[in-house]
């Protein structure tokens, strides 16, 4: 018998969105079929169920996101599953901002931005570490094949420009709106000391900028290709915040831009901005990295965050 944490596990309104997901997939309801009564290897699964081996590791990791699963390691080192309860109680949202996480994020690749003004050298790279398109041909960042990119730059002064959704819907309140990216300068090669100043906006507003040191290429990069060996291999997690009472960069005050400036609306796209302005004492451009290159494996995080509304 599997050693049950509990009878019932009750989940917030927050969770129903998670748990529903869970509970949506063919494979992952089996899963908690063959765990009914019994601990079982991934292995003991597979074969039980006769799924191949990486599908049912995958369907068990988004059954443990959501706590009905837990996993401990055997004596071979395999990894042992069960489950958590014997059911759920889920509670119902009963007003807007219920079926909300207190921190919603958004994934942004790098190549899905809307807009953009660059001017060579520019290009961008694929998850393969292969030049996509031409180097240093601004039409390349009109390519349908951008939104593969993981890493794109371009020199001198310039931007690009992402459209988001607003996951708040009306009548919920928001505290404080983050932006997060690896970002860096852009030398031809590199170069370690050439600073840029990266400004970030949101729907044209200045949130505040951020002064690159460096074209960071020291180093490989820790998520970045063998076969990318020709300049920039990782950036700065650079995150920048608006609040109530304004706005912030990696934790210092930057620009007087407000929540309430930036007039959210639940219909329309938040568009974010990341600039190297021709008025800058820095003009030296920059590198945007995507979740497969760099050090970080991250796209552009955009996460909408609630103080006061906690999870159960």
């Amino acid at each position: 018998m599997s050693e049950l944490k509990q009878d019932m596990i009750r989940f917030p309104a927050s969770r129903i969105v998670d748990v529903a997901k869970a509970l949506s997939g063919d494979v992952r309801v089996r899963i908690l079929e063959a765990l009914g009564d019994k601990s079982m290897s991934i292995g003991q699964l597979a074969e039980a169920l006769n799924v191949a081996q990486p599908t049912i590791s995958i369907n068990v990791q988004i059954l443990e996101q959501t706590d009905l699963v837990v996993s401990t390691q055997g004596a071979n080192r395999e990894k042992i599953c069960s489950v958590t309860c014997r059911s759920i109680q889920l509670e119902l949202p009963s007003k807007p901002g219920d079926g909300l996480h207190q921190t919603e994020n958004i994934h942004m690749p790098i190549g899905m931005y809307s807009h953009f003004s660059v001017q060579p050298p520019c290009g961008m790279v694929g998850r393969d570490g292969q030049i996509m398109g031409s180097a240093d041909d601004p039409r390349t960042f009109y390519m349908p094949e951008r939104t593969e990119a993981a890493l794109l730059w371009f020199s001198g002064a310039g931007y690009v420009e992402y459209y988001f959704a607003n996951l708040l819907p009306p009548g919920v309140s928001l505290d404080e709106l983050r932006v997060r990216a690896e970002i860096c300068s852009e030398a031809s090669g590199f170069r370690e000391d050439w600073p840029s100043d990266i400004s970030l906006l949101i729907n044209d507003l200045p949130v505040g900028t951020w002064t690159s040191p460096s074209d960071f290429g020291d180093r490989k990069g820790k998520l970045t290709p063998e076969r990318w060996k020709v300049g920039s291999e990782y950036g700065k997690l650079t995150e920048w915040r608006v609040t109530k009472d304004g706005s912030q960069v990696n934790g210092l005050m930057s620009a007087p831009t407000t929540i309430e400036s930036l007039q959210l609306a639940y219909n329309l796209p938040i568009r974010v901005r990341f600039e190297v302005r021709e008025d800058s004492e820095n003009v030296r451009g920059l590198n945007l990295f995507g979740a497969s290159f760099g050090d970080h494996p991250q796209d552009i995080f955009l996460s909408f965050v609630r103080y006061s509304e906690r999870e159960g």
